[in-house]
């Protein structure tokens, strides 16, 4: 049975070194990841497709952009949960968006290689900071929220409610005018579908406590079955 978030987010307090360890090397990681589908030209994430369109049109950065995304998620869950509103979420939000801004700011992928090797590395490195975000329990992303909001409510498979929400905001990027590609299809594909392998790869092999989605992780195959 899947726990609810009240209780993942009591639990991820227990150990709260590893807990902040796993969060933050999970943000420096999704965002390094997320900075690399940008640098590549070749389409980014749906988040930041959204954001960068919206920056076409009015004055805001990235971070601002997807603190607003976070912000409307929170409130969902807030709704949907009926509990008081997980606002660690929105400092994700802030925090990931703040560090891509650093990083477009420092122009420094003039000197890493482009291409698909880039999108690849792009694509492992969202999946698994998203992977450890989300294992702390701290702080889980805010669209990952609701998708797991979905899947103790519903039964509706992470994966999906994941994509769904993504769906969205790249259509919207799409008609603001932000960047999509091949590089996008990498991220709804590549992404959404290695998250759940790696948290159960880091529980198996490396012991990590999974404080905020426990119990057994349903497959995408497990689902489409």
């Amino acid at each position: 049975m899947f726990t609810p978030l009240r209780a993942t987010t009591e639990g991820a307090f227990r150990d709260y070194p590893v807990v902040l360890a796993k969060y933050l090397s999970g943000a420096v990681l999704f965002s390094l990841g997320a900075y690399f589908f940008i640098a590549s030209h070749m389409g980014t994430d749906p988040l930041d497709t959204f954001a960068l369109g919206l920056k076409r049109h009015i004055p805001i950065t990235v971070g601002i952009a997807q603190f607003g995304v976070a912000l409307i998620c929170v409130l969902v869950v807030t709704v949907w949960d009926r509990r008081r509103p997980p606002l660690s979420s929105l400092v994700t939000f802030f925090l990931c968006g703040s560090m891509i801004d650093l990083l477009m700011w420092s122009d420094w992928d003039r000197s890493l290689p482009s291409g698909y090797g880039m999108l690849v590395v792009a694509t492992l490195l969202c999946a698994y900071g998203s992977a450890l975000i989300i294992m702390s329990g701290l702080g889980i992303r805010a669209m990952d929220l609701v998708a797991i909001q979905a899947l103790r409510t519903t039964g509706l498979p992470f994966w999906i409610g994941k994509g769904l929400i993504e769906g969205v905001l790249l259509l919207s990027g799409y008609l603001l005018g932000g960047p999509v590609g091949v590089g996008t299809v990498f991220f709804l594909v590549g992404v959404d579908l290695l998250i759940q392998p790696l948290m159960l790869l880091n529980r198996r092999i490396l012991g990590l406590a999974n404080q905020g989605m426990p119990g057994p992780i349903r497959q995408p195959s497990e689902a489409m079955a």
